[in-house]
């Protein structure tokens, strides 16, 4: 059987197949530039509520962090602390991929950012929200820039795994300073968590359908033989 024809065989609903910023000395750029700062705070408004008196910590990763159940500063600083800890998606290789030994092999955010180019070109679907499937892609991981990218060869449970990823994405959405935005993140990575929603399971379908074309990429660029990501799909 030909691997063109395992994707179409091994995905449930075959019709959905077709389917600067640069932070760098943040205090030093945004303090020297009052336009930009005041735009990227109302950029972060809405992300993150506003709170003089509270104050932060920096973990071992030169993240703000809250103390004691409080936000952070201000939203442009939460939004920035946000997208400095978002970064580790791009830097963290799929440990699938790594376990095979894939040359230069796709990372967490490569594999989100696809996701999210599929749910914009699918077609519309009767009772589903394209553009929820389009953010859902784009967070369905973003608890991994912490836990990392756990798979059932690491030998953790499913509940372990689902407890350390809440964990992490309550602190994410915490760091972000709460308010609607990091309510929506939190309920869309929940919602597609609990695969509760037709757009959950849309998602759930295309991240099945990503990783297909990302191994058989690999297999026609490397010679590598990933047929346990083809049969993989077929729960």
């Amino acid at each position: 059987m030909g691997s063109a024809s395992r994707v179409l065989l091994f995905f449930p609903r075959p019709s959905l197949y077709t389917v600067h910023l640069r932070f760098k000395s943040v205090t030093a750029q945004y303090s020297s530039s009052p336009t930009t700062t005041s735009r990227f705070s109302r950029m972060a408004t809405e992300a993150s509520p506003s709170s003089s008196s509270s104050s932060s910590v920096t973990d071992g990763h030169g993240i703000n962090s809250p103390t004691n159940g409080e936000t952070v500063s201000s939203p442009a600083s939460s939004a920035i602390d946000f997208l400095f800890l978002c970064h580790r998606l791009k830097t963290t290789k799929r440990a699938g991929w790594v376990r095979k030994e894939v040359k230069d092999p796709e990372s967490i955010a490569d594999h989100m950012y696809r996701m999210g180019l599929m749910a914009l070109i699918a077609p519309d679907i009767p009772g589903v929200q394209r553009d929820k499937c389009i953010k859902m892609a784009i967070v369905h991981d973003i608890a991994e820039a912490i836990v990392g990218d756990i798979t059932p060869a690491d030998g953790i449970s499913k509940a372990e795994k689902s407890r350390r990823e809440q964990e992490a994405l309550d602190h994410m959405c915490k760091l972000l300073g709460g308010g609607s935005r990091a309510q929506e993140i939190g309920e869309l990575w929940l919602e597609y968590e609990e695969n509760s929603s037709p757009e959950a399971k849309i998602v759930k379908d295309l991240d099945k359908v990503e990783m297909i074309l990302q191994a058989l990429e690999y297999e026609n660029e490397q010679g590598k033989e990933l047929e346990e990501f083809f049969l993989s799909t077929a729960d």
